[in-house]
């Protein structure tokens, strides 16, 4: 049997290692994106780009 301690100990080492899966994918599709169209980030508009007005 598993003692408490030990479960918790288990589950946060498999959430360590999904964050670093999922942080990873991440990484590669961002630089996947950038490889093909350049900087994906330089089209969109920041948050104070877009609360200024038009005119």
């Amino acid at each position: 049997m598993i003692s408490n301690s030990e479960m918790i100990r288990i589950r946060r080492q498999m959430q360590r290692r999904i964050r670093d899966v999922v942080a990873e994918r991440r990484r590669a599709r961002q630089l996947e994106a950038h490889d093909l169209t350049g900087d994906p980030t330089e089209s969109r508009p920041t948050a104070d780009q877009s609360l200024t007005p038009a005119g």
